[in-house]
């Protein structure tokens, strides 16, 4: 079962929660989904040309949109803020005019806000990226998964799970290479596992990473 399903939604009502929160009508719905991905997009697309990073990451771990009658709050967490220190408030102003003006919802006013979070290293995504950024630059995959595993224990996790596949370091037919280290329980509904599959695009093809995370078990 832990590995025919997607982890998160797995386990949605008991561990996770929907990072997206409104209702809709049936006729819609589509609508509302394209709109939260335009959101996620043109946020992640902004930062990634207005941050300067030192270390090639975004560290965006999730985008929280909940929706009203007349407000959309877009909720962004982060695990390197000090990227936006310098002309913080300004930059986040015209982030909310720039995704205003991109969806035409001038009926409906836009608030986002960016929230901390600490031990980043400790969330699939910003690990991801990390890899993503050792792979672009050409060094090994397994040490790249070796030092993202590290980073996570770090980090306090209790177990991690990396698998990436495609044309590994250039190799000419495709296959999949995977790392765990600590527990990692799939089909237990109650571990709280943090997931995401994240794809890379490399000069000898693009590569698919899958990190799972055990964070803790409710008892």
């Amino acid at each position: 079962m832990g590995q025919k399903i997607n982890p998160l939604g797995f386990r949605l009502g008991i561990t996770q929660g929907h990072h997206s929160l409104w209702f809709a009508q049936p006729t819609m719905y589509s609508e509302g989904l394209q709109e939260d991905q335009k959101i996620r997009d043109f946020i992640k697309n902004s930062l990634q040309q207005n941050i300067k990073k030192s270390s090639g990451i975004e560290g965006i771990a999730r985008i929280e949109i909940q929706k009203g009658i007349d407000l959309i709050q877009v909720l962004i967490y982060i695990g390197f803020p000090k990227l936006l220190i310098e002309g913080r408030a300004r930059r986040i102003e015209e982030l909310q005019m720039n995704v205003q003006k991109e969806l035409k919802c001038m009926n409906r006013k836009l608030n986002i806000a960016i929230t901390r979070i600490a031990n980043p290293y400790g969330h699939p995504y910003i690990l991801a990226e990390f890899i993503a950024g050792q792979l672009k630059n050409r060094v090994s995959c397994r040490k790249a998964m070796k030092k993202a595993i590290e980073l996570a224990e770090q980090a306090g996790t209790k177990g991690i799970q990396v698998q990436i596949a495609g044309r590994i370091n250039g190799k000419e037919i495709a296959r999949v290479e995977w790392i765990r280290e600590g527990r990692v329980p799939l089909q237990t509904i109650r571990a709280k596992i943090d997931y995401c599959s994240y794809t890379v695009k490399t000069l000898y093809g693009v590569l698919g990473i899958k990190i799972w995370i055990f964070g803790d078990e409710n008892k």
